[in-house]
């Protein structure tokens, strides 16, 4: 029998609590496949199914429910070590936290968290930098401590955790001369757009719905930056797909209104991620959860 890893056991909690992996997996901030390969360890090791699906959920077997009590004490007594670890006070803490961010999140998340931050704390200080590819490997040797945004391409050896769903909308100047009341297909293939390409930002996935699609964008202008956009569409003809919760930001400080994509385009999910060489570290632990207490409120 393979030996029994006391972290697989909030798995199996947190199914049990949640009738779910998925959710599960969201709690305890890791990967969907990582939870179910820990179940797929579970059964081998107990010799039981564990948990059934059904209409309602993962539901636990008797054999589940019946050890459920006793793998709760278990998994108690023997993460307690990690209760006793030095706490993470704020108050008194002094410690730079370096992010890997999109500048969407520099817009969007930042401002909220630097406010909630600076109430918290005089000590702490965050250095924000942009994702790239090289973002992994910072997150690994400890180089940067979180990385938020869309990542779909990481690889095994880290941790993630949802903070929100995005979706996309269309901006254009509040004064555009052709574009008034709606934005319908036509339009939107005739006019001008300006395309922002850069890493994290999920956009790729409206280049690969178009593509889709075989709809042509007259694409005039690509820019690096999410930063400038706002203005660029407020002062041209030009036509511009970014993610809601910016659309939302820039409507109110520029002249521009925020339409629905004339086609559908999927959302996608923002997420904070890091190495598991840091999972349990304080410092990392307590960023984590403020970061998602804010991008909740």
């Amino acid at each position: 029998m393979a030996k029994l890893d006391v972290d697989w056991l909030g798995v199996f909690i947190e199914i049990y609590k949640t009738r779910s992996v998925s959710e599960a997996a969201d709690r305890l901030g890791m990967a969907q496949a990582r939870a179910s390969g820990v179940l797929t360890k579970l059964r081998r090791h107990f010799g039981d199914p564990l948990f059934a699906r059904t209409s309602t959920g993962m539901e636990p077997t008797p054999y589940a429910a019946g050890v459920y009590p006793d793998i709760v004490d278990c998994f108690e007594r023997f993460s307690s070590p990690d209760s006793r670890r030095t706490a993470f006070d704020p108050a008194s803490a002094r410690r730079r936290f370096r992010v890997c961010m999109t500048d969407i999140s520099e817009i969007v998340v930042l401002p909220h968290l630097i406010n909630e931050l600076r109430r918290l704390s005089n000590g702490i200080d965050i250095e924000a930098e942009r994702i790239t590819a090289d973002s992994p490997s910072r997150l690994e040797s400890g180089h940067a401590d979180l990385a938020v945004g869309y990542m779909p391409s990481l690889e095994a050896g880290f941790y993630q955790q949802t903070l929100f769903m995005q979706d996309f909308v269309c901006l254009v100047a509040r004064h555009h001369p052709r574009i008034r009341e709606a934005l319908n297909l036509k339009s939107f293939c005739h006019e001008g757009h300006v395309v922002v390409t850069t890493s994290g930002t999920g956009h790729s996935i409206v280049d690969r719905e178009f593509a889709k699609r075989r709809i042509d964008r007259h694409i005039v202008l690509r820019v690096s930056s999410f930063l400038g956009i706002g203005r660029l569409v407020a002062s041209t003809q030009l036509i511009s797909i970014v993610p809601r919760r910016l659309g939302e930001v820039l409507a109110d400080q520029e002249q521009i209104r925020m339409f629905a994509p004339p086609i559908r385009l999927p959302p996608y999910a923002v997420k904070q991620h890091w190495h598991a060489r840091f999972h349990a570290d304080p410092g990392s632990v307590w960023l984590r959860n403020l970061i998602a207490r804010v991008v909740a409120a």
